[in-house]
């Protein structure tokens, strides 16, 4: 219980003093934001803070950081360290700059920003790359939700399946404010009740299970097999590091009010989506009472099984009424998770072929030219294995998180380089280039080399992004903000 309120306090703690550093030396303006001046009825509205702040979480929480969260478990409390460091000083930083830039370059989707500031290559790779990925993540966030919906109603996933693409289709084409805006507060309620739900039951002993401390050992069942480097570091995902996240960034940057805003809200959700990954990877090991009942449930019935099992043992494990209806709450929590970042995962894609093509999206038969051919790839992905789409998902996700931090390190050091405020995203940025890069030559669904290969093959690759950096900054050192 120690380790686990330790970390808490450590995220907490983070974004209260290492938010504002990072807010600090980006250095928000009074000027008119994109939502104010480009307003167009559609993806570019004016919204309050409180909508802005609980529609970027829940685009950003999805299956991640419970599903990840309970994957990274599988190596034991060590996976606390990870989710706490990088949320703060990896994710945090990732998702402020990723909103920030947007906001300041008219609401541009992410792969205009890394292709505005790295070059006309790197335009076209992002562009191709983000939207791989959020399809890929439309169709996680799909499948996921259907099967735990499913196993809470009864109805076959082959009825369920339909009525989520639907529900994708809806909120990707209609204006942000009519479906988005409007019940995303009704699901950020159930997303909050299952956190603080989940939480209680641990820390006040619903039932015999003890909440395990920090041991700086791979507790994972298969032990060397599985090493921590880098296969945890993946694994998390969306709960300490994203790419996802700089898909979603741009969405809210077309509607904040001014960019005084962007600490709490792209920073502070980051943070909180940590906090709800902390909660689920200490209910793994809790309720299972240990990472060898977890690594048995996760394979007996899946993640969706164990997410099933935790909120009734822990939320209605006394079998009373109310017991049953904060377990249901607590499930509807885990469904609104990855339904509301699937549902802008689509969105983004649109928005992101949108801002290739040049095509205006004020009017319905142009955002139908991409949501459709969107949806139809979506629900024909739909029918494959979700272990396999989830395997490169992370992978992807992750590459992503190190592209748009070397996107951020350079926009920082062309801007505000007398600071050395570059070197916030610098760091992470060459960590995450260790990690993707060690991770694909040593996966199963990579290269599968050994870790006498993959381990130095990864440092050198971080090293060679760290020159390439440091080339691309010194050849276009007369960059102006306003390029």
């Amino acid at each position: 219980m120690i380790t686990f309120l330790c970390a808490l306090a450590a995220l907490i703690v983070g974004f209260m003093v290492y938010s504002k550093i990072v807010d600090n030396a980006f250095g928000p303006t009074d000027n008119p934001t994109p939502a104010v001046v480009h307003d167009d009825g559609v993806d570019y509205i004016p919204l309050p803070t409180w909508k802005v702040f609980m529609i970027q979480l829940l685009n950003i929480a999805g299956l991640g950081p419970i599903f990840g969260a309970l994957g990274g478990a599988l190596w034991g409390p060590a996976v606390y360290f990870w989710i706490v460091l990088g949320t703060i000083f990896a994710g945090g930083v990732h998702d402020y700059l990723s909103g920030m830039i947007s906001l300041r370059e008219d609401g541009r989707s992410i792969s205009e920003v890394v292709g505005h500031h790295m070059g006309g290559t790197m335009l076209f790779i992002m562009r191709i790359f983000s939207v791989v990925l959020l399809v890929l993540v439309g169709t996680v966030f799909m499948t996921g939700p259907a099967g735990l919906l499913a196993k809470l109603t009864g109805v076959a996933v082959t009825v369920v399946l339909p009525c989520v693409l639907l529900y994708y289709f809806l909120a990707t084409l209609l204006p942000i404010d009519v479906l988005i805006a409007r019940f995303y507060p009704l699901f950020g309620a159930c997303l909050i009740i299952m956190a603080l739900g989940i939480m209680c039951g641990m820390l006040f002993g619903v039932g015999d299970h003890i909440m395990p401390e920090m041991q700086l050992a791979n507790l994972h069942p298969k032990g060397d097999a599985m090493p921590i480097w880098p296969l945890m570091f993946i694994t998390v995902a969306c709960g300490a590091i994203s790419g996802f996240h700089s898909t979603q960034s741009p969405i809210m940057s077309r509607c904040l009010k001014t960019e005084r805003l962007g600490r709490s809200v792209f920073y502070g959700a980051m943070v909180a989506e940590g906090i709800i990954a902390l909660i689920w990877a200490a209910a793994g090991v809790t309720f299972y009472d240990g990472t060898g009942g977890l690594a048995k449930a996760m394979a007996a019935g899946g993640a969706g099984t164990v997410v099933y099992d935790i909120c009734v043992g822990f939320m209605g494990g006394d079998g009373s009424m109310t017991g049953y209806i904060g377990a249901t709450l607590a499930m509807l929590g885990v469904i609104a998770c990855p339904i509301t970042s699937g549902d802008t995962a689509f969105r983004s894609a649109r928005l992101t072929l949108a801002d290739w093509f040049g095509v205006a999206q004020s009017k319905a038969l142009k955002r139908l030219l991409f949501a459709v051919p969107l949806l139809g790839i979506g629900g024909v992905l739909s029918q494959m294995n979700f272990d396999i789409i989830w395997r490169y998902f992370s992978w992807t996700n992750q590459t992503l998180a190190m592209i748009v931090l070397w996107t951020g390190a350079t926009y920082l050091y062309r801007t505000k380089k007398d600071s050395k405020a570059w070197l916030m995203a610098a760091i992470p940025a060459t960590f995450m280039s260790a990690v993707t890069f060690t991770y694909i030559l040593q996966a199963k669904e990579g290269l599968q080399l050994g870790t006498s290969i993959s381990y130095p093959a990864g440092i050198v690759f971080a090293v060679v992004c760290v020159l390439l950096f440091v080339k691309k900054v010194l050849h276009n050192d007369s960059f102006s903000e306003n390029e």
